[in-house]
């Protein structure tokens, strides 16, 4: 049976990160991507997990159950996510999804509280060509332009055509994620031009990723597109103990579309590094 409950953590500028807690066993704190909330990108893998782990589905701050705040910073997005893994009384895995997979990267990287991370198509961007960047800045551009208008649907579907294929776009439209998630578009604008704006060490740095020294298993779909491949190999090179596993059939959206393929990899992988003995 799901219980499901919530957990809550208040960071070190007052902002509370929130979110939903469910099932029972060694805990695993997903991490969403860009475009929900914790809730929406999970709901469809929690079936298949649920029985095993504790799933902690925390958001990012002024998103479903967390406050908001204007920094939107990467930095102080992983300190979120190292406040709420330094709550949970035991070590925890870590699964991240797109944007999530390179905040769960980061945090690895600073904190022993990590005991395993899953990288779901860590989205590189400082690995993008001049094709993909110009596409990049094209789709920011008209998305900018959509929200002015007050059109949030029309302008998280623009955004999620970069990564998602049609197909994957049609699956996500249907199940009402891209309606549900217009809301945020104004704080994904707000992280990317504070992205821009970003100095120092990225989470992409051989340094950074060569500083994870828990397990890490690198995720892709096999019918991924080119940058997200890239990304997925450039983490298994740079982390020490990375391997990589596609997941069949899948494209970026694989926690919408393929659930049950994705949570087989995630307790098959998870499994052995959390029980005990």
């Amino acid at each position: 049976m799901d219980s499901q409950r919530t957990h809550h953590v208040t960071t070190t500028d007052g902002v509370t990160i929130g979110g939903t807690v469910h099932g029972q066993g060694p805990p695993l704190v997903c991490l969403q991507g860009g475009i929900g909330d914790g809730d929406l990108d999970w709901q469809a893998l929690l079936p298949h997990l649920t029985d095993r782990f504790t799933c902690h589905l925390p958001n990012l701050r002024g998103r479903g159950l967390s406050g908001d705040h204007p920094d939107l910073s990467f930095g102080r997005l992983v300190d979120d996510v190292l406040a709420y893994i330094d709550s949970i009384p035991e070590p925890s895995g870590l699964v991240g999804w797109s944007l999530g997979a390179v905040l769960a990267l980061s945090a690895a990287a600073r904190s022993d509280a990590v005991a395993a991370v899953a990288a779901f198509e860590p989205g590189i961007m400082t690995l993008t060509d001049e094709q993909e960047q110009a596409a990049f800045g094209a789709t920011l551009a008209h998305m900018g332009e959509l929200a002015a208008e007050g059109r949030l649907t029309e302008a998280v579907r623009t955004f999620a055509g970069l990564p998602f294929s049609d197909a994957e776009i049609a699956v996500a439209e249907d199940a009402g994620y891209l309606e549900a998630a217009g809301r945020y578009v104004p704080n994904l604008l707000s992280f990317f031009q504070q992205q821009v704006e970003h100095e120092g060490p990225t989470a992409d740095d051989p340094a950074v990723l060569a500083s994870v020294r828990a397990p890490v298993l690198v995720l892709y779909g096999s019918e991924a597109k080119p940058l997200m491949t890239r990304s997925a190999r450039h983490v298994a090179e740079h982390v020490p103990a990375a391997r990589m596993q596609p997941i069949p059939g899948a494209g970026h959206a694989a926690p919408l579309t393929h659930p049950a393929a994705l949570a087989q990899a995630l307790a098959g992988f998870f499994s052995p590094v959390r029980q005990p003995a």
